[in-house]
């Protein structure tokens, strides 16, 4: 097992806003997907199918009220390596700010609503690690 991560990550806050959608898990991939050129993850569950796209690229009608930005772990990370997340969600956790965590198998995402984006760098600076 690989150590846990040194005290400062380097973590990249990508431009482009993004939205998280819940659909039915019968639910085909819509087609809207494809207009996602920043970021887009999908997942599907016996309970849901998730979406996570560029904002632009999702219908009006499914936009929920926020908007998301994503904070990008400096990678690639090996799948060993653990307390990544940890060390990221907790200062967030201590400023009261939701998350939804991403993993990727080249490394880690986080989204937080855009609203909270000052006091989320302004609490991951304060424990160490460097936000661009």
């Amino acid at each position: 097992m690989s150590a846990a991560p040194s005290a400062a990550l380097d973590l990249d806050r990508l431009p482009t806003p993004l939205a998280i959608i819940r659909l039915a898990p019968s639910s085909e991939i819509p087609a809207w997907t494809a207009h996602a050129n920043s970021f887009l993850s999908i997942t599907r569950t016996a309970a849901e199918l998730s979406v996570v796209a560029d904002l632009s690229a999702v219908p009006i009608a499914l936009r929920s009220s926020a908007s998301y930005i994503a904070l990008r772990v400096r990678g690639p990370l090996p799948l060993e390596l653990v307390g990544i997340l940890a060390s990221i969600a907790v200062p967030l956790a201590q400023a009261g700010i939701p998350i939804f965590p991403i993993a990727t198998f080249d490394t880690d995402y986080v989204l937080i609503r855009e609203s909270d984006t000052l006091v989320a760098v302004r609490a991951l600076v304060a424990m160490g690690h460097r936000v661009w």
